[in-house]
C-alpha cells in the first residue's frame, strides 16, 4: 500500500503521498491557498486542467466540483500543505477592515500565483503544521488563515472579489450544468445547491429538461460511457467505474449487467 499521510486542523492541511494518487472528485466548499513542497498535483475544474509543481503557491476558489491527481516526484514523495479560508474568518476580516465584494468575481477557477517573500516566509512559519511537534492553538491557526487572506490581498487584489463574495450560487442552466458534471459523484443535494436551487425546484426543473429523475439520468449517462470506454477504447472495468461517476465497483458491475445483460469484464 503506498504511504499516505496527513496532518490536519480544522483550517490548515499538510498531505503527504509516497505513490500517485488519484483521488477522484471532490467538492470545494471554501477557498483555498496552498503551497506544493514536492511533487506535482493536477486539477480539472471548470471544464479546465491546471497543473502545479513544486514551488508552486496557488488559489482555488470555492463553490466547485473538481478532480485530483497528485504525483510524487522520482523516489520521492508529494507534499503539499493547504490553508482554508471558511466563511466565519472571511467576513471577520470583512468585517474589521470593511473590505467588500465589488463586482461578481470573473478569473480562474484555478489561480497560479506569483511567488514572493511574502509567500514564502508565510509557508516556513506554518512548519508547527507538518513537523508534528504539537497541538497549535486555535487561536493561532485563526490568525495564520488571517495572515494568508491579507498576503493575497496585498499581492492579488482581484481576489478581493471572490474572497469576500458571501452570497449562495445563484440559479443556473441546469442542462448545461449537468451535462458538463455528470461524472461527478455527489448527491443531488449538492447538485441541487450548485445550480442554485432548492432540491424540491431542482427535481422539477430536471423532470422539465431531461424527462426523468436526476438518479435515472445520471447513472444512464454513466454507464454509457462506460460501454464506450470499454467497447471502443479498450479500457479495463477497473479503471472505468471512477472515471465516469461510480465510487463502488460492485455497485457499478451490478448496474452494467442489468442494463446491457453482461457483466463489464466480459464485454469485447
Amino acid at each position: 500500500m503506498p504511504k499516505a499521510e496527513e496532518k490536519t486542523s480544522p483550517k490548515i492541511l499538510y498531505t503527504c503521498y509516497s505513490a500517485t494518487s488519484r483521488e477522484g472528485e471532490q467538492f470545494i466548499p471554501e477557498n483555498v491557498f496552498g503551497y506544493i513542497l514536492s511533487g506535482s498535483s493536477e486539477i480539472y475544474v471548470n471544464g479546465k486542467n491546471y497543473l502545479f509543481n513544486e514551488g508552486d503557491f496557488r488559489f482555488i476558489r470555492k463553490n466547485q466540483l473538481a478532480k485530483f491527481a497528485k504525483h510524487p516526484p522520482k523516489g520521492g514523495e508529494f507534499k503539499t500543505i493547504s490553508v482554508v479560508m471558511d466563511k466565519d474568518t472571511l467576513r471577520s476580516v470583512s468585517e474589521e477592515l470593511n473590505l467588500h465584494m465589488g463586482q461578481p468575481y470573473t478569473g480562474e477557477s484555478a489561480v497560479l500565483l506569483q511567488p514572493n517573500n511574502l509567500f514564502r516566509s508565510f509557508v516556513d512559519s506554518l512548519s508547527p503544521y507538518m513537523d508534528g511537534s504539537g497541538n497549535v492553538n486555535k487561536m493561532l491557526t485563526t490568525l495564520k488563515v488571517k495572515e494568508a487572506i491579507m498576503i493575497l490581498l496585498q499581492t492579488n487584489p482581484e481576489l478581493k472579489d471572490v474572497l469576500f463574495d458571501f452570497t449562495e450560487p445563484g440559479k443556473i442552466d441546469l442542462e448545461a450544468y449537468m451535462n458538463e458534471h455528470y461524472k461527478f459523484n455527489v448527491d443531488i443535494n449538492r447538485f441541487a445547491y450548485l445550480t442554485g436551487r432548492s432540491l424540491a425546484t431542482f427535481k422539477r426543473d430536471f423532470k422539465k429538461i431531461f424527462h426523468t429523475s436526476p438518479n435515472r439520468w445520471l447513472q444512464h449517462k454513466r454507464l454509457n460511457d462506460a460501454y464506450f470506454l470499454i467497447k471502443e477504447k479498450g479500457w479495463k472495468t477497473s479503471d472505468v467505474y471512477m472515471e465516469v461517476g461510480f465510487k463502488d465497483f460492485s455497485h457499478f458491475s451490478f448496474a452494467f449487467k442489468k442494463a446491457y445483460g453482461v457483466a463489464p469484464s466480459r464485454l469485447g
